[in-house]
């Protein structure tokens, strides 16, 4: 599934004819295979040990830990991260989509499948690294496809840190976090936006989208009443009752990288507009067809803090 995973997105990523595109594919190309190798390495190693090919009870350390790296590496999780925002940024943003949010799902699976027998120290080290990289290293990107992939590895050391304690938890942050960028980049593509200068003129496209954008992004940062604040808010009480609290008050601290340039893209493209010239309202005449997807998305990305204690029971 991993590999066919990756053999079906190579296409759509060189679709592109351009020499950013070809470099972006090699690159994942040679990434995701060195990490395919590794944990095939690593599945062969534990059954020399133990005489089995599964590895959901893998009991030795060095094939699970082995297997771990291999998983980060494919997940672009921090300090093996240093792939991802240069292969974004040479995608389009469909693909840019589809890499952030379905190219996450199966090795998340087979993580959270393998979580009891993991070193929960380490998880734990590589979340939080990646929250302060994934909050560290969008701080002065003027292109938001780099911005959403660092927002990427920000969300996934939320997922980490927890997955050792509640997976559950992680499932519920992957749940959110895909509907928040899917959200996010179905906007950009409406708006035909990929960085600040763009964006900052979106507004004359279309006015309550561009509104509902900087909503979402608000929702993306973890600001409350929005639903990006609901997987945090737990995640940080079910840390304070595994006393840990000084992780607790990493991640909130890093959060607040995340946030500032969130805040950032939302100040530089909505306060602080540059008069336009009268013919560009001719734009608002555009006749545009009637799309119910972006809307609900929108109030699933903004909106499911009230119905939160009906998630909590079903889980």
């Amino acid at each position: 599934g991993l590999e066919l995973n990756t053999l079906a997105i190579i296409p759509l990523m060189s679709k592109m004819h351009h020499p950013r595109a070809t470099e972006a594919t090699t690159k994942y190309f040679l990434t995701q295979s060195m990490a395919s190798a590794l944990l095939l390495f690593a599945t062969t190693m534990n059954a020399w040990y133990t005489g089995e090919w599964t590895i959901i009870n893998m009991q030795t350390p060095i094939p699970t830990f082995m297997l771990t790296i291999a998983l980060m590496i494919k997940l672009a999780v921090a300090p093996f991260h240093l792939w991802l925002p240069d292969v974004i940024q040479g995608l389009n943003l469909m693909a840019c989509l589809i890499m952030l949010t379905w190219q996450k799902l199966a090795p998340l699976a087979l993580l959270i499948q393998i979580s009891p027998e993991m070193n929960s120290t380490l998880i734990t080290s590589l979340g939080a690294l990646s929250l302060l990289i994934g909050g560290w290293g969008g701080l002065n990107q003027p292109h938001l496809r780099k911005i959403m992939a660092f927002s990427s590895i920000a969300h996934l050391g939320w997922m980490i840190i927890i997955m050792p304690y509640l997976p559950d938890l992680t499932q519920l942050n992957l749940l959110v976090y895909l509907l928040m960028t899917t959200t996010v980049f179905l906007m950009m593509m409406m708006l035909q936006t990929t960085n600040m200068n763009k964006m900052a003129s979106s507004w004359m496209k279309n006015f309550p989208l561009f509104s509902m954008m900087m909503i979402t992004l608000m929702s993306l940062a973890g600001l409350p009443p929005m639903s990006g604040f609901l997987p945090k808010w737990v995640i940080l009480e079910e840390l304070t009752k595994q006393n840990m609290i000084s992780l607790a008050m990493f991640a909130v601290a890093s959060t607040l990288l995340s946030l500032f340039f969130y805040l950032r893209l939302s100040y530089t493209t909505s306060l602080t507009t540059s008069p336009s010239p009268l013919n560009s309202k001719l734009m608002w005449r555009l006749k545009i067809n009637p799309n119910l997807t972006i809307p609900s998305m929108v109030i699933l990305s903004t909106m499911l803090l009230p119905i939160f204690p009906s998630i909590i029971n079903l889980m």
